[in-house]
């Protein structure tokens, strides 16, 4: 491919539209020969798919540009493709060949309206890392501080120009041409790429987005955050402190520096909690060529071009999804799903609701002491699923959150492979669910549920009798411990309530004839005592009995 013609409008519309009306074309013809579903076919239909993921990879690495951020977007993005083509496009790596120096130098000095010896005393014409968007050089300033300067790409501001408009016409045929047309918002998912993946193109916003991450994790002692130019930086240019070390992942350097493993794991894992769980700005691209790691052990963040950001309102309405899960409240689940526009606006709630419930309580029915990294990838798996089967389309920042977090995981178990994520997230995860405004938020909204367990019966019943007969059969045992359950620990409670009256009763009988006779006082205390003691043993019953079965099951 001539190195010309990807600057031609024309011809890069071209090629990108009709790679991917072939690749409809192929789908649709598959559809239409392959009318029987087996495990040959299911076999033929993933190769298919692999095969056009490996043909958007290349073409990608030819053209450059906007198609190696696209595939890296659409990498993340398990509500809407498949698993097979999610999984070659994890390998488009942003690395490019690197252009010219003259074209990095021409953008340096038209931007600082001086020529490089104005500035720096010398610079490396051979850059260390070539991607889609900027070229890096290694520079030293007048006064012998080493740099490290990033400068836009020849012509990329162009070249993604064009993208956009080839983008434009591919989702105008996936809109009108495909199912996912009814399925996902198009429109509104292309408006996300362009303002994504436009913000990386302004490297102001990049230094913005680096001095915020400096702030935030000053307090930080084993996390550095470079320092950055502000006078040298501009929209196409940035400056920025450069820093010597290696990959997180290099395991020869830890060995030889003697740096301590678990300590690194520690260090990484608190930064992500950190910015994953609380509201703000998180790292959207943390793999290995962006985190480093010096001499001492110090963890180094850079590049902060992709970054998402959960808003404050959202957290609590995550956590709040959260516990409408733990409580076995869906309407509270559907109602934070839409309040981060996760759901379409034509999503059937009810059906939502519903199978969200069967897939949850699917789970709670096995036994989680067994939890382990292959039950928690079936998990992912299947949740993965039914997030692309249903009309659940993610925010682009969530998307990247997942991403990020799978990035991080991978990242954690490479440097310390005996890392035990349940154990170190558990306190993480019941801190974080208690919120910010009370430390006991979860368990106020838990007690509220179980003093008025009587109103959830009635829901219940009437869920279990609308069911079919088949869901009615497979949900008959979990559905009759449920109800005992919220029974038992109701009538432990009232019990509870009835001897402390009868026992306060008895009390001030004796010292303020408030009764006419203490035998009021004494059926009292006698009932409540008796009536939780038949509540309690009959609970405990059940619980054993439950866990005999699961283990029998086992």
């Amino acid at each position: 491919m001539g190195k010309r013609l990807k600057y031609i409008s024309i011809y890069r519309i071209s090629i990108i539209v009709w790679m991917a009306l072939k690749f409809l074309i192929q789908i649709f013809w598959f559809e239409k020969r392959h009318r029987i579903w087996d495990q040959d076919t299911k076999r033929k239909w993933e190769e298919m798919l692999a095969g056009q993921a490996e043909e958007y990879r290349k073409k990608a690495v030819l053209l450059g540009g906007l198609l190696i951020k696209f595939g890296q977007f659409l990498s993340s993005r398990g509500d809407l493709l498949p698993q097979s083509f999610i999984k070659e496009l994890e390998g488009l790596v942003d690395r490019v060949e690197p252009v010219p120096f003259q074209y990095s130098k021409q953008t340096i000095e038209e931007d600082w309206n001086a020529s490089l010896d104005e500035h720096l005393s010398d610079i490396n014409e051979n850059s260390v890392a070539s991607a889609s968007i900027g070229e890096v050089y290694k520079a030293h300033l007048k006064d012998g501080t080493p740099v490290a300067v990033k400068v836009q790409r020849y012509r990329v501001r162009d070249t993604f120009r064009m993208d956009f408009k080839a983008l434009k016409i591919v989702f105008w045929m996936l809109d009108k041409l495909t199912v996912y047309g009814k399925k996902a918002d198009l429109p509104a998912l292309y408006r996300e790429v362009v303002r994504v993946i436009s913000n990386e193109l302004d490297f102001t916003m990049e230094l913005e987005n680096g001095n915020h991450f400096k702030k935030r994790f000053a307090d930080f002692d084993d996390v550095y955050i470079p320092d950055y130019y502000s006078d040298l930086s501009t929209k196409r240019v940035l400056v920025m402190e450069w820093i010597e070390g290696t990959k997180i992942t290099d395991l020869s350097f830890i060995k030889k520096q003697g740096i301590d493993r678990e300590g690194i794991a520690r260090t990484l894992f608190d930064l992500c909690v950190e910015q994953f769980l609380y509201a703000g700005m998180f790292h959207s691209d943390p793999h290995p060529g962006n985190l480093m790691l010096k001499e001492d052990g110090t963890v180094v963040v850079i590049d902060f071009g992709m970054v998402g950001e959960i808003k404050n309102e959202d957290a609590n309405s995550i956590r709040k999804m959260i516990q409408g899960f733990i409580l076995d409240d869906y309407d509270r689940v559907i109602e934070s799903l839409q309040e981060m526009d996760f759901l379409l606006p034509d999503a059937d709630t009810e059906k939502v609701k519903k199978l969200l419930k069967q897939t949850t309580d699917m789970y709670l029915d096995g036994n989680f002491d067994k939890l382990d990294a292959h039950m928690m990838n079936d998990m992912l798996g299947d949740l993965q699923e039914f997030v692309k089967e249903q009309p659940i389309q993610l925010p682009a920042d969530y998307a990247f959150l997942g991403r990020a977090t799978s990035i991080i995981v991978g990242v954690l178990t490479s440097v310390y492979p005996q890392i035990d994520l349940i154990r170190w997230g558990r306190p993480v995860i019941k801190e974080w669910m208690s919120g910010e405004a009370s430390s006991f938020s979860l368990y106020k909204e838990i007690a509220k549920e179980t003093a008025r367990p009587l109103l959830s019966l009635p829901r219940a019943l009437v869920e279990y009798l609308e069911d079919g007969d088949k869901e009615r059969e497979w949900k008959s045992y979990h559905q009759k411990n449920h109800l005992f359950h919220q029974y038992y620990l109701f009538y432990t409670f009232f019990s509870l309530v009835i001897a402390g009256i009868g026992a306060a009763a008895l009390y001030y009988t004796f010292i303020v004839p408030v009764l006419p006779t203490v035998w009021i006082g004494s059926i009292l205390s006698g009932v409540g005592v008796l009536g939780f003691l038949v509540s309690s043993v009959n609970h405990l019953r059940m619980l054993k009995r439950i866990h005999h079965n699961r283990r029998n099951e086992g």
